[in-house]
């Protein structure tokens, strides 16, 4: 967990860090004064009062560069920007030439945008990269040699261990990958495929059902490749099979008497005998052993597997325009995506209590320091990031470019005392959203 944690650390150092140097560089090609660009907070956010110190600063100019106390996040202060932390006697004084407030709406426009513009842009250069260094790799379903396997809500969907899923309303699915997504986030209402004895199937999932799916994914997938029972790697000393005869090369072939091909089959027996004991049959090199173990709650017993299914993903190669090509593309989409998620809010039961915090984002990171995974979710975070940015909240980049339209549109500029104001709300809604995504796990 603490490899997990210090990537997801990282990931958000960089992030905020040239979220706020968007911001920043544009505010200095106007000639905006900025007084402070901090990583992390020098106070006790969201208190400017509280706590006043940095760990480290220096002044360059009219700009002091530090880093704060108080590791969450980071913060660019633009001279009149008319913020929640504001001391609200400056908003009744004139504007400045040197402040934000003073320039002409299309600068500011840019200023505002300029975190956004930055996390979106950041986001195709990583999956530019990404895709020349390492290419993409996609798993189709017809790649799966014994088809898929399905936990207990996609059986109670319809689908079988063994199904081949060939498309979702019709649209032909590239990729497993691409099952869930075109399901849940791009609305699909029917799957389509092929069970393992040969006949077609067409099932309709509901927006209901989508809930349950979605809380499923939160946690697992739904559906994964199907795989032989694979053969024992390690035993874990702290578990149940510890204590069993059970060793590294073993082959477990029969749980009470029940015949093992695949390693869905075995799960399932296990999940069975949750909190109970089983028989199992080994096969042990060209001999048979039988032994007792106990099972945990979670329906397990401790022993690491080595998989023996060889299933090869199709990779795809790239050069330098194609990568820059395909980086947009899927940059795009991911925008569209989060887009979509958002609806999901309002259009499927419950998908609400699946918004997850920063714990939630750190079991998405790799449990080693893996650097292909790191980026792309770097990357996905980015959008994400770009996306809620945009939201037309009060205090969010969003609620400042809502007002800087509406003054273009209407030629009338809103008041620094009512933005003041807002912003003091839009800090209430923005907080009161942190502390529910950050306590999902009271949800689970």
């Amino acid at each position: 967990m603490l490899v997990q944690i210090a990537q997801l650390f990282l990931s958000l150092t960089i992030l905020i860090t040239l979220h706020e140097f968007g911001h920043f560089w544009f505010a200095k090609r106007f000639g905006c004064k900025v007084e402070k660009f901090y990583l992390f907070f020098d106070f006790l956010f969201p208190f400017p009062n509280i706590a006043n110190f940095a760990l480290f600063k220096k002044k360059i100019g009219d700009t002091e560069y530090g880093l704060g106390w108080f590791p969450f996040g980071g913060y660019v202060s633009i001279a009149g920007m008319v913020d929640e932390q504001m001391d609200k006697e400056i908003i009744e004084k004139p504007a400045e030439p040197w402040e934000l407030r003073s320039k002409p709406a299309w600068q500011r426009l840019l200023v505002m945008m300029g975190g956004i513009l930055v996390n979106f842009l950041l986001g195709i250069v990583i999956f530019w990269m990404a895709l020349l260094v390492w290419g993409k790799q996609t798993l189709p379903v017809t790649k799966l040699p014994h088809g898929l396997a399905v936990d207990s809500v996609a059986y109670r969907l319809g689908l079988r261990n063994g199904d081949y899923i060939t498309s979702v309303d019709g649209k032909y699915v590239k990729s497993i990958n691409r099952i869930p997504i075109e399901l849940i986030i791009n609305g699909g209402k029917t799957i389509e495929g092929v069970h393992a004895n040969g006949q077609k199937f067409s099932i309709t999932v509901t927006n209901d059902q989508k809930g349950i799916i979605l809380k499923r994914l939160k946690k697992t997938g739904f559906i994964a490749p199907r795989i032989l029972m694979p053969s024992v790697d390690s035993v874990s000393k702290l578990m149940y099979a510890a204590n069993a005869d059970i060793k590294s090369g073993d082959l477990i072939i029969k749980v009470n008497e029940q015949k093992i091909t695949f390693f869905d089959e075995f799960q399932g027996q296990l999940a069975k005998n949750a909190k109970g004991e089983v028989n199992l049959v080994i096969l042990r090199n060209a001999d048979t052993v039988k032994t007792k173990c106990k099972v945990n709650e979670d329906g397990q017993i401790g022993i690491v597997v080595k998989d023996r299914t060889k299933i090869e993903p199709v990779k795809q190669s790239f050069n330098v325009l194609t990568a820059l090509t395909q980086g947009t593309r899927d940059g795009l989409e991911q925008v569209a995506m989060r887009g979509k998620e958002l609806a999901l809010l309002f259009t499927v039961k419950d998908a609400y209590k699946q918004v997850g915090g920063f714990s939630t984002m750190a079991k998405q990171m790799s449990t080693t320091w893996d650097w292909q995974h790191f980026w792309m979710f770097t990357a996905l975070l980015s959008f994400g990031l770009a996306f809620m940015n945009f939201l037309p909240i009060p205090m969010l980049d969003g609620g400042y470019i809502m007002f800087i339209l509406f003054e273009m549109i209407t030629g009338k500029k809103v008041s620094d005392k009512f933005i003041y104001y807002a912003n003091q709300v839009g800090l209430f809604i923005v907080l009161a959203l942190m502390i529910f995504a950050n306590t999902d796990f009271l949800r689970d």
